[in-house]
């Protein structure tokens, strides 16, 4: 297993990432703390000059493994589950244009809060088949790319749409899809799951990606989740893919970053 941090390549609003900003200073600390790789926070692809942020991730010697999507529910209110047909459409295509950059850079593509909640007046059904619509649309459009998706389940105070790894493994056989998968977040699974180890457990070869913050949304050593036991279920399942730092900037983002390395480093 392989260590990275998340890094916004914009401002946005989202707390839990605790670098934004300038861009190249970000990445070359990022590699002095000793990270294998970068997780990016992109809203639009659109946004970035793709050559110029892969020639500074490589010149720090970083792989980028995954690639988060939520800032374009954060900003722009895009969703999976709208009750609008052209939201739900436009969301499908910002995804959708995540594919090329994501096959370029190796990267897991993040469906986490895009997904969006429930619109008054919707029922949850109806919004569990557009969101299991909308998987299908993004899964098919990668066939043959080799890039995957990775589906987060969120706690209850974020989305009613999905909080634990039996919905999530349950909503992965209603859509069907061999590159759709799961990612795991510490920090949720700390709300929603009884027992962390055994949901983990469960997965099996359907975690596609990890995210670790401690119980208390600071980096992992600052709260009191076992993360020594996550980790070793994490092994006992065979995951070989990444685990990525995405915890609130505190008590600094500097201090967060280092410690969250300190920690994960000893336990692997």
């Amino acid at each position: 297993m392989k260590l990275s941090l998340v890094l916004s390549t914009h401002q946005a609003q989202f707390e839990a990432v605790a670098l934004k900003g300038d861009f190249e200073a970000n990445i070359a600390k990022i590699a002095a703390w000793g990270y294998d790789g970068v997780e990016l926070a992109i809203r639009d692809p659109a946004l970035v000059e793709v050559g110029t942020l892969m020639r500074v991730v490589e010149d720090h010697g970083l792989a980028v493994p995954a690639i988060g999507t939520g800032q374009a529910w954060g900003e722009e209110r895009l969703s999976f589950t709208s009750d609008d047909a052209r939201v739900r459409a436009a969301a499908v295509a910002r995804i959708v244009s995540h594919i090329p950059l994501a096959a370029q850079m190796h990267a897991a593509v993040i469906i986490g809060l895009i997904r969006g909640i429930t619109p008054q007046g919707q029922g949850h059904e109806d919004s569990m088949a557009y969101f299991a619509e909308a998987m299908r649309a993004c899964g098919e459009a990668a066939q043959g790319t080799g890039v995957r998706f990775a589906i987060e389940p969120l706690n209850r105070y974020e989305t009613d749409l999905i909080h634990t790894v039996a919905e999530g493994l349950a909503f992965l056989d209603r859509v069907g899809m061999g590159n759709v998968g799961l990612l795991l977040d510490t920090f949720h699974m700390n709300i929603e799951e009884p027992h962390i180890e055994e949901s983990v457990r469960a997965c099996g070869d359907r975690i596609f990606h990890v995210h670790v913050a401690d119980s208390n949304r600071w980096y992992p050593g600052a709260g009191h989740l076992d993360f020594a036991g996550v980790v070793a279920t994490l092994l006992d399942t065979g995951y070989e893919g990444w685990i990525s730092g995405e915890f609130m900037p505190r008590p600094d983002a500097d201090t967060a970053a280092g410690e969250a390395i300190k920690t994960m480093r000893m336990l692997l």
